[in-house]
């Protein structure tokens, strides 16, 4: 007859009686299902609180099987989510857990068109970190992205437009009047004589979303950060689209502070709370510039 294997975190006790606020496991690979039908690969962290005192420990093997079947099954949005959750603080009512929490890191892969030319098109990869925590059945679900794209320096382009102007007075500053095709000949000579300095640039988002919410809103959050910044990063490119994003960086000149308000004030808007963060990547500097700000109803922490 088999003998019992022995379960040291049911049959033994704490050698020193606290509770502990979390206990779980940290990166854990799994796959998710996206509500796109997308299966993408994540990383995962679970635990459960345990506020016996003298409880050895938790089970882990009870939520990593929880967290396999729901990979296996489930579209990530927010009932599955909370459905999981509460199998996970289910499982260790043996333990008095009264909380259950995850945290998914995963990338989602959409398809960008061309800024101007037709049927051209290329894949961005952005990646998300969902947090997700079930306190007293109340779901809190966290949403965060990050956004690349390109920032111009407001005071270099104003630079620049100066030292064409001064080279364009220089050259033709004894004159009255200046024919159209002299003009047009120094200024594709010379046009670029300056230039301002622009960067890959990175915008962290946070949104709360509802536990009715009927799915994550991942597109929604990417398409409304990108319209606001109005310079995000290509992929597929010829000539003309090449020189289209040239155009939309002229026409976007922003600082670190100016984004982080375009930002915040078109997030807010549609998603509610939310937290910004926002890095340039400076192309003139050894050292990067940042801004960050947050609604006054945000609770969570950006990554």
């Amino acid at each position: 007859m088999a003998t019992a294997l022995p379960d040291v975190a049911r049959e033994e006790r704490a050698s020193i009686a606290l509770p502990l606020d979390w206990v779980g496991m940290c990166g854990i690979a799994l796959p998710v299902r996206l509500d796109n039908g997308q299966i993408v690969p994540a990383s995962a962290e679970i635990a459960v609180d345990l506020p016996h005192a003298q409880a050895k420990g938790i089970h882990m093997s009870r939520l990593y099987l929880l967290l396999d079947r729901f990979a296996a099954q489930a579209t990530l949005n927010p009932a599955a989510l909370h459905a999981l959750l509460g199998q996970m603080r289910a499982s260790h009512a043996d333990c008095g857990s009264r909380a259950a929490s995850l945290r998914l890191d995963f990338a989602l892969l959409h398809q960008r068109a061309a800024l101007v030319t037709p049927a051209l098109a290329g894949w961005k990869s952005y990646p998300f970190t969902l947090g997700a925590e079930l306190q007293q059945d109340r779901l809190h679900l966290t949403l965060q992205v990050r956004i690349a794209y390109s920032s111009t320096c407001p005071c270099s382009a104003a630079l620049s437009r100066q030292a064409l102007q001064d080279a364009f007075a220089s050259e033709f500053g004894p004159h009255t009047t200046v024919a159209q095709p002299a003009v047009l000949d120094w200024l594709a000579r010379h046009g670029s004589r300056a230039t301002p300095h622009s960067q890959r640039s990175y915008a962290d988002l946070g949104v709360t979303v509802a536990q009715e919410a009927a799915e994550l809103p991942l597109l929604a959050l990417i398409d409304t950060a990108e319209q606001a910044l109005g310079t995000a990063v290509q992929t597929a490119v010829r000539r003309a689209d090449e020189q289209a994003f040239a155009l939309a960086n002229g026409a976007n000149l922003m600082y670190v502070e100016d984004a982080a308000r375009r930002l915040r004030q078109a997030v807010e808007t549609r998603f509610g709370a939310c937290a910004i963060r926002v890095s340039h990547v400076e192309s003139l500097h050894a050292h990067d510039a940042v801004a960050a700000t947050a609604s006054p109803g945000w609770s969570g922490q950006l990554r």
